[in-house]
C-alpha cells in the first residue's frame, strides 16, 4: 500500500504520450546542428526529463551561445507542437488521468505537475487539455530557465503544494526523472511505461510499481 499526502506528476510521457513527437522534433534539431538523427541511447540516457538548454549544449559540445541555445530550443518546441497538432488521434491525456485528478481533488490531496517543458509548451497543454480546470497554474513547475536540473523542479513543486518530498507520490516515465525524484528525497515513485519495459524500471531505487495508464492506479493504495 502506498501512503502519501500529495502527488507530483511529470507530464510528457506520463500524462500525455508524446515521446515520438519529441524524437521527431529533436531529430530535426540534431540534423541542423550535427547532420544526423539522435540515437536511442541518447534519447533515454541524455534527453528524457532533461531541460532543453542542457540537451542543446550536449549536442554542440558546450559550444552553443546563450542566443543559440534559446534559438534552437524555440525551434525544437515549435516543431514538437506542430507534430502534436498533426496527430489528432493521439492528442489527448492518458486514459484515466482526468478521473485521477478528480479523485485527488475529492479526497483533498494536493497535486501539481513538474515538467521539463518550456512555458510555451505548458501554455499549449493548458489550452489544449484544459489543465486549469484541474491544476492551479500558479503551482505548475516547468523549465523557465532558472532550474539547474529536475531535482530542483521537484523540490519547488513540493513547496508549491505544501508537502515534503518524503510524503509525495511522484509519477514519472523516464530513467532520469526517476533518478532525480529519488535524489530529491522521494521514495514513492510510480512509473508509466509500456508493459514490455516493466522489468527495466521496477527495481530502480524508489520505484514502487509500474502501470500503462491511470485506470488501475487505485490498486496501489
Amino acid at each position: 500500500m502506498v501512503d502519501y499526502k500529495g502527488v507530483i506528476f511529470d507530464f510528457n510521457g506520463t500524462l500525455f504520450f508524446d515521446n515520438d513527437k519529441h524524437v521527431l522534433a529533436w531529430n530535426e534539431i540534431s540534423r541542423l546542428l550535427r547532420g544526423c538523427d539522435i540515437t536511442d541511447e541518447e534519447l533515454h540516457g541524455k534527453f528524457n526529463g532533461t531541460p532543453n538548454d542542457q540537451i542543446i549544449k550536449y549536442m554542440t559540445d558546450g559550444k552553443a551561445s546563450l542566443e543559440e541555445v534559446k534559438e534552437y530550443s524555440s525551434k525544437k518546441e515549435a516543431f514538437y507542437r506542430e507534430f502534436c497538432k498533426k496527430d489528432k488521434e493521439h492528442f489527448h491525456l492518458v486514459k484515466g488521468s482526468v478521473e485521477y485528478f478528480e479523485w485527488l481533488t475529492n479526497h483533498k490531496f494536493p497535486y501539481t505537475i513538474a515538467s521539463a517543458s518550456i512555458k510555451e509548451n505548458i501554455d499549449f497543454f493548458r489550452e489544449s487539455f484544459h489543465l486549469d480546470k484541474y491544476i492551479d497554474p500558479k503551482k505548475l513547475v516547468y523549465d523557465d530557465g532558472t532550474y539547474e536540473n529536475k531535482i530542483q523542479m521537484f523540490l519547488d513543486a513540493s513547496k508549491k503544494i505544501g508537502v515534503e518530498m518524503k510524503d509525495i507520490l511522484v509519477i514519472e516515465d523516464s530513467f532520469s526523472g526517476i533518478k532525480n525524484a529519488y535524489k530529491a528525497g522521494c521514495g514513492k515513485i510510480l512509473v508509466v511505461c509500456e508493459k514490455e519495459k516493466e522489468e527495466e524500471y521496477k527495481n530502480l531505487p524508489g520505484v514502487l510499481g509500474t502501470m500503462q495508464d491511470f485506470e488501475h492506479i487505485y490498486d496501489f493504495f
